[in-house]
């Protein structure tokens, strides 16, 4: 369809030039009063001409069509909003400066000097207003900076802002992200970029039994997340085909939209904050909201494998924090009481130890 629609365009714009500047031709070359130099057959040839140029060019254009495309569908609208702005003022004044060019009444100029000062202009237009983005904005929000505080005073509950949430593949298919914003922890509009969700289908499609189960989880925990009324999800259609890396993929989007990475994955943790782009991390949320224990607090455990040193039983709570027990290897398998020691704080998660509750009472005596 569109080779199509840029062939039509070729034959058009031929036929047009062809009736308005072949009779200077035929007068150039002597055949002024000549049988070919007749309207019809102007236009005739001049659309023949440009039809065989658009079987030469069309690819060529619809590379660059999609090319443009991708390159605007990577900015944000801001970015467009100042760059039309700035294309609109651009030519205006191509209009403005076209007015005593055109008194000059040189055939030549007259024609050649619309377009040219059209591009020169709207060009220079949209460049400078894309380049000082930040400076127009700024500009714009010094003088409604009153403004913009009092309404937020004056919000109401049922306001909703678009501080986006990006998921990445990770936190998808760890599934407590539905949990944590259906229950309202997460403000703001969750989007799962396409990118995400191809690398969730190929996961989801792999030969690996395992992989496959964990991808189609992450497809049900979305389609769940799509479904809720409580939370808003948006998708991002766009990509990023210079940048292969999808981890990459998110901070440059995060970037782009001011957006914040919801992930588990601790080198991305890492990665974001080295790139200065806000992130949540499930984890550290998970470890956060973990109960407190204290050294002195007794719990009741069940030794379930021995530990890496010597006579040491391991156990777990029920929020998958691990517990060393001294001593613990000779209950294995078995319901004791122990007495906290002390508790560690790793990346990975807390760590707490214990001995059993009659060795403590032994030491006090």
């Amino acid at each position: 369809m569109a080779k199509r629609i840029i062939t039509l365009v070729f034959i058009i714009i031929g036929g047009s030039l062809g009736g308005s500047y072949l009779p200077y031709f035929w007068e150039y070359v002597g055949l002024r009063d000549s049988m070919v130099n007749q309207s019809i057959f102007n236009l005739v040839i001049g659309a023949i001409i440009f039809y065989l140029l658009s079987l030469v060019l069309k690819d060529t254009i619809i590379r660059a069509i999609k090319q443009i495309e991708t390159f605007l569908s990577q900015k944000s609208s801001v970015y467009l909003l100042f760059g039309s702005v700035g294309t609109l003022i651009g030519l205006l004044l191509a209009v403005l400066f076209l007015i005593p060019i055109q008194s000059i009444g040189v055939p030549f100029i007259n024609q050649i000097m619309p377009p040219v000062l059209a591009i020169l202009l709207g060009y220079l237009g949209f460049t400078v207003a894309t380049s000082r983005v930040d400076d127009w904005r700024k500009l714009f929000q010094s003088g409604r900076k009153k403004d913009s505080e009092t309404a937020l005073l004056d919000r109401k509950v049922s306001d909703k802002f678009h501080r986006y949430k990006i998921l990445d593949t990770s936190v998808i298919i760890d599934g407590r992200i539905y949990d944590v914003a259906k229950a309202g922890f997460v403000d703001g509009t969750l989007v799962i970029p396409n990118f995400v969700l191809k690398e969730l289908q190929l996961i989801a499609d792999s030969s690996d039994s395992l992989k496959r189960a964990r991808g189609r989880r992450g497809l049900d925990i979305l389609n769940d997340l799509q479904k809720s009324d409580a939370i808003t999800v948006e998708s991002y259609e766009g990509d990023f085909e210079d940048v292969p890396e999808v981890d990459l993929k998110l901070i440059k989007l995060a970037k782009l939209i001011d957006g914040v990475v919801v992930t588990n994955d601790f080198n991305l943790n890492k990665v974001c904050e080295f790139q200065g782009v806000p992130v949540l991390n499930i984890n550290e949320l998970a470890n956060a909201v973990k109960p407190v224990v204290i050294p002195g607090e007794t719990l009741n455990i069940m030794i379930i494998k021995a530990g890496t040193e010597r006579n040491q039983g391991v156990a777990y709570l029920e929020d998958g924090t691990m517990i060393v027990v001294e001593d613990g290897q000779y209950y294995m398998n078995q319901k004791l009481p122990v007495v906290v020691t002390s508790a560690l704080q790793t990346n990975a998660g807390r760590m707490i130890f214990a001995r059993p509750a009659h060795s403590q009472n032994k030491i006090k005596e």
